[in-house]
């Protein structure tokens, strides 16, 4: 085991990272207790393996603030594909039902945004980390097994269109704990009278923590070895 290059306050350590894409968070959990020689590492607030950005790791103590960290608000950048559903509500999935685009301007897209901000009752994705009976979802879903439709209320605070192409979307959420942002796509996309899925999703911001002061994964190996890792 690696000895970490300066010891962690007794308080423990909350760490920013951008996580890569294909990498589950746990596999960030996995590398920085590895490379930091804590034994006790967590992180607050899952990302989907296709999503990058802001995945917050707690070290020692800090495990503790766990729940705190994860009531943050957070704020994404979404990349929305038109014209296909997939099972999974992201690029990931199989498609479950394609529809051609309509025509449509900005103004339209800001119209069915607005549909979906507020406290909004979502639909929980058979593909996420919710349990049923004890199990998790997306097991169940990755078996074939039938994963029963549940909601949940979220809060949505703002949806922004960042970029209108004719089957492309781009749009900034802010929004509270547990949104789905697949959920989000692909109900704007309907309200748009087409099928929509997630291409794209980056996490920019949780609370005060901003992508732009995230550690990279390499960044923080060459910190913890002395080794430059970049490529």
């Amino acid at each position: 085991m690696m000895t970490p290059s300066s010891p962690i306050p007794e308080e423990g350590l909350v760490l920013a990272f951008d996580k890569p894409a294909d990498w589950t968070s746990f596999d960030v959990v996995r590398k920085v207790r590895r490379l930091s020689g804590v034994k006790k590492v967590g992180h607050a607030g899952t990302l989907d393996p296709f999503a990058t950005g802001i995945l917050l790791i707690c070290l020692g103590r800090a495990t503790k603030r766990s729940d705190e960290l994860m009531a943050l608000p957070k704020e994404y950048i979404a990349d929305i594909a038109l014209g296909a559903e997939t099972d999974t509500m992201d690029r990931t999935g199989t498609a479950t039902l394609e529809k051609p685009v309509p025509p449509f301007d900005t103004a339209a897209v800001e119209a069915a945004c607005a549909r979906f901000t507020g406290e909004i009752e979502q639909e929980i994705p058979a593909f996420s980390a919710a349990k049923v009976n004890g199990q998790r979802s997306y097991r169940l879903a990755r078996a074939g097994k039938p994963v029963p439709q549940r909601f949940k209320t979220v809060a949505v605070y703002e949806i922004e269109v960042l970029e209108v192409a004719p089957e492309r979307l781009r749009i900034r959420v802010a929004c509270g704990r547990g949104t789905f942002i697949r959920t989000l796509a692909r109900d704007i996309a309907r309200a748009l009278g087409t099928a929509g899925h997630v291409a794209e999703l980056v996490r920019t911001r949780v609370g005060d923590y901003a992508l732009e002061s995230a550690l990279s994964v390499a960044e923080y190996e060459s910190q913890q070895t002395g080794t430059d890792v970049s490529q």
